[in-house]
């Protein structure tokens, strides 16, 4: 698509998402009546092969201007990282750690210094020979300073980037300052995505990577494409082409794949009413991907009153996140107890406090804040917001404990409540290993440590678990700081929801894990 043609097709399809906003909400509303006796919500998108060729369309929310296709420093177009990137380890759809661009790798005896074999034969989109100075390249631009990458927090402690080792065109070699024998899952973040050697300032712009699409245009906050790359190492993807638009509004979204007009919507959780809608139509279904969100509602440990870990204790006792479930999810999901991990990872404790609000009442007089009020903001930022919140306002009244649930502007949520207001709600996406979860955004220091708890044995307890070699010792030391995070910790995670994905009845090959899917295998039916 020319640059010339390409506003054509937004002008296009900003006015059909205008006119079908301006009569989706009455439509919706007698959609979700109608569809009360509509069957079970599909497990997942139409199954069978998809046709070569075609152009999928991807509706996502808008991000700011000055979003980037950097991946060191991106932190919203996670659709164009995955059409255009490798990374040197993935995670495969078992949640088990996969080669991408380094076929194998294995530790030292002690799993302090850590060898990379690279894959020969790969090619940037610009033609040149991807190698170990590009993969050295890419941890030194995360580590940087001034690339300001949220990873630089988690690889920082371990990697001194003078020292990484490149002794042969193929092969990397990464000298940890302390052990870590899951250092490799840290390389899976989206973050890590591989870029050429040298290319900081330009690549935020040009996107050249390794990965099965190539850009043709890119606007921040706005829309792009993606041409398929015929060299790529894997082989050809099956798609021609991927054009993103950004649509503000998730009924919008939602009305764009009803009415043809969209393919895929991406971050987009849809609410279950919607997606039974969206699942009786003709032209679009539903894929389910089981607890693929983690919710979380974070108290900020260094607001009063929860600088006091009575407080926290008490506002988790106080709730039965099995209510949450049930009114939020209307049972798609899974209960969260306060555990991060979720439930299905091989490292997930499943032993939790029950819900006790006569405990939670007794540790709030010790504390002082009897009948403790406080506001919990939330945001139509996501659809699952404003439901959590005020299915936990209902189950901590038992406690004594009063809920005013505030709303804000959900363009301005993420920059003005989270990580600044004392109780407010959010998500993460699933599927980042253990690890990375706890070390990103439990570690005393983590810029996404969204709770800003400091604990020094929990802390000490991951550095142990990190350096344990023994795979059934470092299991249990990994359960030793979930039982920290759920005693002592901010977090409060009431629920891991399915993501309830809309797609288009043509989509083929669609299946996700940890907000990615496989950009090679998709395709359409009839492209």
């Amino acid at each position: 698509m020319s640059d010339i043609h390409h506003p054509g097709r937004r002008s296009v399809l900003t006015a059909g998402l205008a006119s079908a906003a301006a009569l989706g909400g009455s439509w919706l509303l007698t959609g979700c009546a109608g569809a009360a006796a509509a069957p079970v919500l599909p497990a997942a998108a139409a199954k069978g092969a998809p046709d070569r060729g075609g152009t999928l369309r991807i509706a996502r929310p808008p991000a700011s201007d000055a979003e980037t296709l950097d991946p060191a420093s991106s932190l919203s177009a996670y659709e164009y990282l995955g059409a255009l990137y490798n990374r040197l380890v993935r995670v495969d759809a078992h949640g088990e750690l996969a080669p991408d661009l380094a076929e194998t790798w294995e530790p030292d005896a002690k799993a302090r210094t850590w060898t990379f074999h690279l894959r020969e034969g790969v090619t940037f989109h610009d033609g040149r020979a991807f190698t170990s100075a590009d993969a050295a390249y890419t941890l030194r631009h995360i580590l940087d300073k001034a690339t300001a990458s949220p990873q630089a927090a988690v690889l920082a402690p371990l990697i001194d980037p003078a020292r990484l080792g490149t002794p042969d065109a193929h092969t990397l070699v990464v000298p940890l300052k302390t052990p870590n024998a899951e250092f490799p899952s840290l390389l899976t973040h989206y973050n890590c995505y591989v870029v050429p050697d040298g290319s900081a300032k330009s690549i935020g712009r040009t996107g050249i990577g390794t990965g099965p699409f190539k850009l043709e245009s890119f606007a921040p906050a706005g829309p792009g494409r993606v041409t398929a790359y015929p060299d790529h190492w894997a082989g050809r993807p099956v798609l021609d082409a991927v054009d993103f638009y950004s649509v503000a509004d998730m009924s919008a979204r939602s009305n764009a794949l009803l009415a043809g007009q969209v393919d895929l919507l991406s971050q987009t959780n849809l609410d279950f009413a919607t997606a039974r809608v969206v699942a009786a139509s003709d032209r679009a279904t539903v894929a389910r991907v089981k607890n693929a969100q983690w919710y979380v509602l974070p108290m900020l440990t260094t607001e009063k009153p929860f600088t006091d870990v009575r407080v926290r204790r008490a506002m988790k006792l106080a709730y039965d996140p099995e209510h949450v479930v049930t009114v939020a999810l209307q049972g798609a999901g899974a209960a969260g107890w306060d555990n991060p991990v979720p439930p299905g990872d091989p490292a997930h404790l499943t032993a939790h406090p029950e819900h006790d609000p006569e405990q939670a009442r007794h540790l709030l007089k010790q504390a002082g804040h009897e009948g403790l009020a406080m506001d919990l903001h939330t945001s139509s930022y996501d659809p699952l917001f404003t439901p959590m919140a005020l299915a936990y306002q209902d189950s901590a009244k038992r406690a004594g404990i009063r809920i005013r649930v505030k709303t804000a502007a959900a363009d301005s949520y993420y920059t003005q409540i989270w990580m600044k207001k004392p109780l407010m709600a959010t998500y993460w996406f699933t599927g980042r290993p253990v690890d990375q979860l706890f070390t990103q955004i439990f570690r005393s220091g983590s810029s996404y440590n969204e709770t800003a708890w400091s604990d020094k044995d929990f802390d000490t307890v991951l550095d142990r678990a990190r350096a344990e070699l023994d795979d059934t010792r470092r299991r249990e030391l990994y359960g030793e700081a979930q039982t920290l995070v759920i005693e002592r910790g901010g977090a409060m995670t009431p629920m891991f929801a399915d993501r309830l994905v809309g797609v288009s009845r043509k989509v083929r090959g669609y299946t996700e894990h940890g907000f990615e899917f496989d950009y090679l295998g998709i395709g359409l039916k009839g492209a």
